[in-house]
Order: structure tokens, then sequence, then C-alpha cells
């Protein structure tokens, strides 16, 4: 494979596979080596890609698969003890509250929700894929993306719910100096 072909490849998908691996892995280190292992293993195989305008769909998919199969080779390696089951209750949407948090927050909160949700959400908003590629790249039914983002978003919206109440707390107003006199 010529370098050129590559280094372009490599230029027009690397933030996006970086921040999809992110949302995965929840660290930036593993997000690297996903996205240097995805570009690796197209090195060696994409070469076999039939139509080059397949190739940003063969990255995505090739990323979740190896976030997969890296998840599943620790699994048998450690004891990875269960999370405790998050709320399930979902709060009412308030969109002046929605819009009051910044991007930080919601990505925050986004690596609380569950991983199987997390990618159709990361892809869905993240992305700005349809659901027909989201379901080709995940190797899902429309039908499950549609249900994970729904669930997903729930999971979302109570994340951001208790990250507002816990910033809510740590407001707190600073006492006046006794006798009225201020400093």
């Amino acid at each position: 494979m010529s370098s050129e072909p590559f280094t372009q490849l490599v230029d027009a998908h690397y933030a996006a596979l970086y921040r999809f691996a992110l949302s995965l892995a929840r660290n930036a280190a593993d997000a690297g080596d996903l996205v240097q292992q995805t570009f690796f293993i197209w090195a060696t195989k994409g070469h076999g890609l039939r139509e080059n305008a397949k190739a940003k769909a063969w990255l995505f998919t090739t990323l979740y698969r190896e976030f997969l199969r890296g998840r599943r080779r620790d699994a048998r390696s450690t004891s990875i003890e269960d999370l405790p089951p998050g709320e399930n209750e979902v709060a009412a949407e308030d969109v002046d509250r929605v819009r009051r948090l910044d991007a930080v927050a919601v990505v925050d909160a986004l690596q609380e929700v569950d991983e199987v949700f997390r990618a159709p959400l990361t892809l869905f908003y993240l992305e700005d894929l349809s659901y027909r590629e989201i379901a080709d790249m995940l190797e899902v039914p429309i039908g499950t993306v549609m249900s994970r983002l729904s669930r997903g978003k729930a999971q979302l919206r109570t994340a951001l719910a208790r990250a507002e109440a816990g910033a809510s707390q740590k407001i707190v107003p600073f006492p006046k100096a006794a006798g009225g006199a201020s400093t």
C-alpha cells in the first residue's frame, strides 16, 4: 500500500475515530491504542475493500470489534466485578437545563452510560451517522439501534440530572461576616 492514500485516510478519519474510541475506552491511552490498532489492521487488510467509499464504515466497525475483543480478553484475564445497577428512573426532559450544560458535562455524563448504549449514542450524536450506518457498523438490526438509542438517552438524562444535582450542592454561599463588616 502506498503511503499517500494511507496518509489521506488517516487525516480524513483520525479525529472521528479517536472521539469514538475515547467514548468507548474512557481514557486517552486506550483510545489512542484502539485507533492505532485500527489503522494497523487497515494497513494490512484494507486493500481488500472493494469500494473506497466504505472505508469510514470499515474503520469504525473494525475499531468497535477491536474494542470488544480487548474487553473479552481483559474479562478472561482478570476478574471484573459488575458495577452496581444504575438508577432506572428517567428524569423529565427540561430543555432549559440541557441548554445550560456545557459539552464537557455531557461528555462526562456519556461515560456513565452503559457501554452497549454508549456506542450507538456516540455514533448517532457525535458522528452524525444514520440508523442504518450504525446498524451496519455494530452488526445489529436497526430496531436494536433504535432501542439502544432510546435506552441510552434515558441513561444519559439520568446521568446529566445527577451531575446537575451534584453541581448545585457544591455551590455554598459565603457567610457574611459577624457584626455587619465585610472583608
